[in-house]
């Protein structure tokens, strides 16, 4: 009795976590079958988990292989570094629009031909019009094959595309020819519109891209024409073509150039060249001129309205008998400022307050000036080209806020040069590009078009002018961009006869940029502050490398010609052989380190 008592009161917590309420001990048979219990309830529970586990690993291990291989990952376009097309007997005009039209992240080309026929099932007999016929043509940025063509009836005017940027049209492209508008989309080359021109209109462009002014929520156009008497414009429906309201005389006189500018929300005033200076007029008064109720939805800006002229609503921006262009700076957002080119002067205007920014005294500009950044100021700096005589220009970079003077170089005048442009990249600077010949280079004192050459330039590398070689034949247009977001800089050239209009062979070609440096053996000539860096390949294009320095006192120069794979250097001075050497290696192998960080840039 007692060995049972002190058993039963040595365990009493597990009879209480055991659930027992009695004093009666469970026996041994019971105490078994209840383990077994527990036993099999724990495996159950085991198995369980068991299962979850391996059904969680089996959709895991599922997912990734249905996004590995069933799924496609999207595929990198594969590029052709160069391309050409060349299209025989045709025509082709001042035209050339980088779109992506085939929708693949990529722009691609649009450009206009006259002739019979692009390829043997695209020719104007086949879509019924008379021969020779207007084509315009969509061609793939990465291998130059067609995409599109579209035939229309002969004679073309103008072109514009880039016109369903932040819109609501389902069109790109606007064309005049024959005396009709025609509106193309841009990724198939469907017609969407067709209409005659205005009556007596003879429009040119820049096509005006305005509000929606009809209550048809597609955003409308305007078309200016201007002659020796007067100044028109037109409004007509982005969705039909048709034209809203009456025709509106914004002056009695002959303007130069026009083109939109948003001045801020709902304000937009139209920009007028004429030979007295550059004057704005508020798009709101011309609404309301063309069909009362039209301008509900636009407004005008106090600030210009202020010295707005109350017979005739012009405000004065910049009054000068001498203008010779005028531009937007065009960056983004509203009030970009205005850059204007006179006799006298180049000069900055802010376009929301009308102030003057800043001058530069020059008489000579001779091409557009391009906007690019050279600095890390984020302000869009300046581009110009100045003569400066005996068939030479000087290539200037202004400051986009001071307009002081930010790189320069010499080149000689070559015919038949475009303007100078620029590529804007992702690390805040731009690639600048502009076409001419090297002093050095020259055989004769007045350069023809076979000594045309192009030269880039990379603000990081202020001290390296790379130089290529470019064809003879005649330049109708030029444009450098990046083919994709952030890589693959390119330029797009189109040339064809001297005469506009004129049949001959017309080629269409792309060249990466990059692809024109290729890996080569230095040599070097001097003196004086520009050395020279030719680097030679087996290559038909040669390209090379103008490293612009400070005098030094190693003087060099080379054999010449230069030949293959090289080329002796000699000193002026005996003496300095040593030091020469040493500072010239030392530059060839600094410059050749800047060359290939440059490129890394181009994509």
């Amino acid at each position: 009795m007692e060995t049972t008592n002190s058993a039963t009161e040595g365990d009493p917590l597990k009879r209480g976590e055991d659930g027992v309420e009695t004093g009666t001990a469970p026996s041994a048979t019971e105490l078994k079958k209840k383990s077994c219990k527990e036993v099999l309830g724990f495996a159950k529970l085991t198995h369980w988990r068991t299962a979850v586990f391996f059904f969680s690993l089996f959709l895991c291990l599922t997912i990734v292989f249905a996004f590995s291989f069933i799924i496609p990952c999207p595929v990198r376009p594969q590029y052709l570094g160069s391309w050409n097309r060349t299209f025989p007997e045709a025509a082709t005009y001042d035209f050339l629009a980088i779109e992506d039209a085939s929708q693949d992240k990529v722009m691609d080309v649009l450009f206009v031909l006259k002739s019979t026929e692009v390829s043997q099932n695209k020719t104007c007999a086949a879509a019924g019009l008379p021969s020779p016929c207007v084509f315009v043509c969509a061609v793939d940025g990465t291998d130059g094959e067609d995409l599109w063509v579209r035939p229309l009836h002969p004679d073309f005017h103008w072109a514009q595309c880039g016109l369903d940027k932040g819109t609501s049209r389902n069109w790109d492209c606007l064309l005049s020819h024959s005396g009709n508008l025609t509106a193309i989309d841009k990724h198939k080359g469907l017609i969407r519109w067709q209409k005659p021109q205005p009556s007596g209109l003879r429009s040119t462009v820049p096509v005006l891209s305005v509000p929606d002014l009809d209550g048809h929520k597609v955003n409308d156009v305007a078309l200016v024409a201007s002659d020796s008497t007067q100044t028109q414009l037109v409004f007509v429906s982005g969705e039909s073509g048709d034209q809203i309201g009456s025709t509106v005389v914004l002056d009695s006189t002959e303007t130069t150039s026009h083109f939109l500018h948003r001045v801020a929300e709902g304000s937009y005033y139209v920009i007028l060249q004429k030979d007295t200076g550059v004057y704005g007029l508020a798009l709101r008064r011309i609404a309301a001129k063309a069909k009362p109720g039209m301008e509900k939805s636009l407004k005008e800006d106090k600030n210009w309205e202020k010295t707005a002229s109350e017979s005739s609503g012009l405000v004065p921006i910049y009054e000068s008998d001498s203008v010779k262009q005028v531009l937007t700076t065009g960056e983004t957002g509203d009030s970009p400022n205005l850059l204007l080119v006179t006799g006298e002067e180049v000069a900055l205007v802010d376009g929301r307050k009308l102030q003057l920014q800043w001058k530069f005294n020059t008489s000579s500009v001779i091409s557009e000036p391009t906007f690019g950044h050279y600095n890390k100021d984020d302000i869009l700096d300046v581009v110009l080209e100045e003569d400066i005589g005996n068939h030479t220009k000087r290539v200037i970079i202004l400051d986009g806020k001071s307009g002081g003077v930010l790189w320069e170089v010499n080149l000689l005048a070559t015919p038949n040069s475009p303007k100078p442009a620029s590529i804007h990249t992702t690390n805040h600077f731009s690639i600048f590009v502009f076409w001419g010949m090297f002093p050095s280079d020259s055989n004769t004192s007045v350069p023809l078009t076979s000594d045309r050459h192009s030269y880039m330039l990379l603000p990081l590398y202020s001290k390296v002018l790379l130089e290529s070689t470019s064809s003879t034949d005649h330049i109708i247009t030029f444009k450098a961009t990046l083919l994709e977001g952030g890589r693959h800089a390119a330029y797009i050239t189109l040339t064809g006869p001297e005469t506009a209009g004129a049949e001959g062979t017309v080629v269409l070609s792309k060249r990466k940029l990059k692809q024109d440096v290729p890996p080569a053996t230095y040599s070097v000539s001097a003196p004086a502050e520009v050395q020279r860096l030719t680097m030679t390949s087996k290559r038909p294009s040669a390209v090379s490398a103008l490293v612009i320095g400070e005098r030094t006192n190693c003087y060099m120069h080379t054999t010449s010609p230069w030949p293959v794979g090289g080329t002796t250097l000699k000193t002026l001075n005996s003496k300095k052989t040593k030091v020469c050497t040493l500072a010239m290696t030392f530059q060839l192998l600094t410059t050749k380190r800047k060359l290939k960080s440059m490129f890394r840039d181009l994509g």
